[in-house]
């Protein structure tokens, strides 16, 4: 998704990230999706290292606490729960690991599967559990 207007604040530098996808520890261009099973090339417009796939929005539980450290040994699969917004209108993905139950966010990237994004954005309003009325006065 595009980003809106900074508005005067200054934007986060991101930190580079040595990231090894290939097979034992060796640079890799690509790697395979554990939801849709696609090809998901590394590079990712807006984002300096590609942490899920476009198509289906799933991750792998790889990192920790930092993006890219790639520290975690669990390995679960990661489906996208929701979409949270930052102060200056960038959107993270919020994914639950099915395997540990731990929770991530990861930032969108530019090539992201509108459609998908825009599912999840809408999810809470066709859980017909809650009333609508009681999302829209939030």
């Amino acid at each position: 998704m595009p980003r809106r207007g900074n508005s005067g604040q200054r934007r986060r530098a991101q930190r580079p990230k040595n990231v090894l996808h290939g097979p034992g520890g060796a640079p890799g261009d690509a790697f395979r999706c554990l939801g849709c099973r696609l090809e998901v090339p590394l590079t990712a417009p807006g984002t300096a290292h590609r942490n899920h796939c476009p198509h289906c929005l799933a991750s792998r539980h790889v990192d920790r606490r930092i993006p890219g450290d790639r520290a975690a040994d669990c390995g679960g699969r990661m489906p996208a729960l929701c979409l949270t917004t930052r102060q200056d209108g960038e959107w993270l993905l919020i994914h639950q690991c099915l395997a540990c139950g731990e929770l991530s966010t990861n930032r969108t990237a530019g090539d992201d599967n509108p459609l998908a994004l825009v599912r999840l954005a809408v999810r809470p309003l066709a859980d017909t559990t809650r009333p609508v009325r009681a999302l829209i006065t939030l």
